[in-house]
């Protein structure tokens, strides 16, 4: 059990800036991000406005950089749609993460909250869950959090456009490595216990070996496999723990 947090109530205002300054640091490794997608829409034969309403619509940044390639190699809207859709399948698992957090909501709110589930706002809302009991107003901390996070990826996009023309060859600079620095730093001091870490380090080697797998399906089975070693663990340390107490 992490760290609770049940005397401190908040009101929904204080946990939406709470949401946002908590999701302020993948943010700014997010930036280099949106601005690269942005430089690349228009050499990739889509237009302005239909960068931005991708970034608007879509709000899925991996995604979105693979529709782009697969516009360019002048794929079929079925395939473009498929690929995207197997990409995005480790929301499920993010999904399936939050549904008993949230599954006491009207489905409005959690309409909302499936729209705006990104890498960035599961990793700080997870850790929200993690250190504080009260849930009342939660879902207020999900909304700072993902409106923040839209609303710098809708901007950096526009960035990007605008950029793109000035600096032709800002797709050179390895801006997208900050991307991965910033979500290392943010999972690192939260890895407490030697199931979270043989987590980590399975999915992490699997993800490399599995690197050539098309779709990134790769993400996947990494994803899969380290739930799968770090749930065992845990449920391991657990029954060794009962038949101590029940010996005792």
């Amino acid at each position: 059990m992490g760290m609770t947090d049940t005397q401190t109530h908040k009101t929904p205002q204080q946990e939406f800036l709470a949401g946002a300054k908590a999701t302020f640091p993948l943010i700014v490794g997010a930036i280099p991000f949106g601005i690269i997608f942005g430089t690349l829409a228009e050499p990739s034969g889509l237009s302005v406005w239909g960068a931005l309403a991708m970034s608007i619509i879509v709000f899925a940044g991996s995604a979105q950089f693979i529709a782009l390639g697969l516009l360019a190699a002048g794929a079929a809207v079925p395939v473009i749609i498929a690929t995207t859709l197997v990409v995005n399948l480790r929301h499920l698992l993010y999904a399936a993460n939050l549904v008993p957090k949230v599954r006491h909501l009207p489905h409005r709110w959690r309409v909302m909250m499936a729209f705006g589930l990104t890498d960035e706002t599961f990793a700080a809302v997870s850790n929200r869950y993690l250190t504080q009991d009260n849930i009342e107003h939660a879902h207020w901390f999900y909304l700072g959090s993902w409106l923040a996070m839209y609303g710098n990826w809708v901007l950096c996009t526009g960035l990007g456009i605008a950029l793109g023309e000035l600096f032709p060859d800002m797709t050179e600079w390895g801006l997208d490595f900050a991307m991965s620095v910033t979500f290392i730093g943010m999972v690192v001091p939260y890895l407490s216990s030697r199931p979270m870490w043989a987590a980590v380090i399975v999915a992490g080697f699997i993800a490399i070996a599995t690197i050539s797998l098309p779709h990134k399906l790769g993400l996947m089975v990494a994803a899969i496999c380290g739930i799968a070693v770090g749930l065992s663990l845990h449920m391991l340390s657990q029954r060794a723990a009962t038949v101590r107490e029940e010996t005792v």
